[in-house]
C-alpha cells in the first residue's frame, strides 16, 4: 500500500497548489469495514508530510487526519434509545453517530483561513470505549485534512452535506467476501470477539450489513482505490 500511499500524497501536493492561500483542501476517505481506509489515510497524510518538510519533520506541518470514529454516540446516549440494546448490538451504524456534529465540523474547515481560529474534532478512545471530545486541533496551517471513516460521503441527510463539502472523495474498493475474510481474523485478533464463531455473528450481522449500507448510499467518489492486503488480515 506504500506506494498507492506515495502517489495520492504526491497527488495532493500538487493540488494543494490550485487551492486559494485562504482555504483549506479537504479529503474524505471511505471503505467498507476492513478495506484498508485508515492504513490509507494514515499512510497518505504521513507522505505529504514528509514530501513538504521532510523525513521526521519537525514544527507546524501541512497535512493532518482526522477519524469518524470521533462522532459515535456514547455507550450513555446509546442506552437512551428506545431499543438500548439493538442500540449497542448495531453501534457502528450511521445511526448510531451524531452525523449532524459531523456536517457542522466539516462545514467549519470551508471557513476562510483568515477568519478561523483552531478547530478541535473528538477521537475515540478505544480503552474507554466512548469518545474524547476536542482531541485533535486543527490549525490554520493545516491546509489539507483528510478524514478517514465510513460515512464521511454518504448520499443521504445530514451525511450529504459533509460530502458536498469536500474537494476530494476517495473510496476503497474491495469485495463484501474478502472484507468479511479479514473482519474475522481482526475480531479474534484484537479480542473484539471471543472466538470464531463470534466474530463471524459480528461481521455478518452488523459489519457487513454497515458495509452494504455504505456501498447503496454513496456520493459519487472522485476516485475509486483497489484494497492492498496487509499481512495483518492474511487468513490461514
Amino acid at each position: 500500500m506504500d506506494a498507492i500511499a506515495t502517489e495520492l500524497a504526491q497527488f495532493l501536493v500538487q493540488r494543494l497548489q490550485t487551492v486559494p492561500a485562504s482555504s483549506r483542501l479537504l479529503v474524505g476517505i471511505s471503505g467498507i469495514p476492513a478495506s484498508g481506509k485508515s492504513t490509507l489515510a494514515e499512510l497518505v497524510v504521513d507522505n505529504v508530510n514528509e514530501i513538504l518538510h521532510g523525513k521526521g519533520g519537525e514544527g507546524d506541518v501541512t497535512a493532518v487526519l482526522v477519524g469518524l470514529d470521533g462522532w459515535h454516540l456514547t455507550r450513555a446516549q446509546l442506552d437512551a434509545f428506545p431499543d438500548p440494546k439493538l442500540a449497542h448490538d448495531r453501534r457502528g451504524a450511521h445511526w448510531t453517530f451524531d452525523g449532524d456534529a459531523y456536517v457542522e465540523f466539516v462545514k467549519s474547515l470551508r471557513l476562510p483561513l483568515s477568519l478561523s481560529s483552531v478547530v478541535t474534532a473528538p477521537s475515540f478512545d478505544h480503552a474507554l470505549k466512548d469518545p474524547t471530545p476536542h482531541a485533535v486541533s486543527i490549525h490554520p496551517h493545516h491546509r489539507i485534512v483528510v478524514i478517514e471513516g465510513l460515512y464521511t460521503f454518504l448520499s443521504i441527510e445530514p451525511w450529504r452535506r459533509a460530502g458536498e463539502f469536500l474537494d476530494e472523495r476517495w473510496f476503497v474498493d474491495i469485495s463484501v467476501e474478502e472484507a468479511t475474510r479479514r473482519l474475522v481474523k481482526r475480531h479474534v485478533v484484537s479480542g473484539v470477539a471471543k472466538d470464531k464463531d463470534e466474530a463471524i455473528w459480528r461481521a455478518n450481522n452488523n459489519d457487513m450489513p454497515n458495509g452494504q449500507f455504505i456501498i447503496d448510499n454513496l456520493l459519487d467518489p472522485t476516485r475509486r482505490i483497489a484494497s492492498v492486503n496487509d499481512p495483518v488480515f492474511t487468513t490461514e
